[in-house]
């Protein structure tokens, strides 16, 4: 039984010249997200194609659900329009999540089961984190709020300010890759199964059977369902939410 968890390919190599840079690498993860950004602007630009103010088709009907459901969430979540702002942004990285994390049913890999991915998206939801604290109480402001309650906690304040993104990051990516091993774990042993298996019928027959998976119809499918649609949704909710509730936090100092 094969199986690879090496990580993403690498398809091409684009040298820099400079040793400290390396080499730049076109991995499949990029690709992949490439065609998610592709996949989501295509549909954005199909949604938005001849709006209305009255008699609007089904089109505009959706486009306008899904602006107001980023609305109403964000809303409901912060306590009113005071984080408006925020709504584009959230609506683009949930949207991102979700499609990276469903692209995985047409056979291609995720590109969030690449930790670089959540850690890049966590690097920006930390910067947001940060600019809404020193907004709310100023420079001095944010540096006084790693020495509360007493002066000692200062480390571990600062330890659980550098936690955040990091865990953000590892619950997204734990989640999705444990996903795709599980999954690839069980396609590649069922096959091992039905070749074991099928290979005690006697003659040709046995043989020619022994090379047909029958056994990765099924079950696979029930699994599939639940990590690349049920746990791909509800991770990219679950970052999302965590990232309205630490900007709005942050903001209110």
């Amino acid at each position: 039984m094969n199986f690879d968890i090496s990580g993403a390919k690498i398809f091409f190599r684009i040298p820099t010249g400079i040793p400290v840079l390396g080499d730049i690498l076109i991995t499949e993860t990029i690709l992949v997200s490439w065609l998610v950004m592709a996949i989501i602007t295509g549909l954005c630009i199909f949604l938005t194609r001849n709006l209305k103010v009255e008699k609007i088709g089904k089109r505009q009907a959706v486009a306008e659900l899904l602006v107001e459901t980023a609305t109403n969430l964000v809303r409901s979540n912060t306590g009113g329009k005071r984080f408006d702002r925020m709504i584009p942004f959230v609506a683009a990285l949930f949207s991102t999540s979700v499609v990276s994390n469903l692209i995985s049913l047409t056979g291609l890999r995720s590109p969030t089961a690449d930790l670089s991915v959540e850690a890049a998206w966590a690097v920006v939801v930390f910067i947001m984190i940060t600019a809404n604290k020193i907004k709310a109480g100023g420079v001095l402001g944010y540096l006084k709020g790693f020495t509360t309650p007493i002066f000692v906690m200062t480390p571990f304040n600062i330890l659980s300010e550098i936690a955040t993104p990091i865990s953000m990051a590892c619950r997204h990516f734990g989640n999705i890759l444990s996903g795709v091993v599980i999954n690839g774990l069980i396609y590649a042993a069922l096959a091992l199964a039905s070749s074991a298996i099928l290979h005690l019928i006697p003659g040709a027959a046995g043989q020619l059977l022994s090379q047909i998976p029958i056994l990765d119809v099924g079950l696979p499918a029930i699994l599939s369902f639940y990590f690349d649609w049920f746990s791909g949704i509800m991770q990219a909710f679950i970052f999302t939410m965590l990232t309205i509730m630490y900007i709005a936090n942050a903001a209110e100092g």
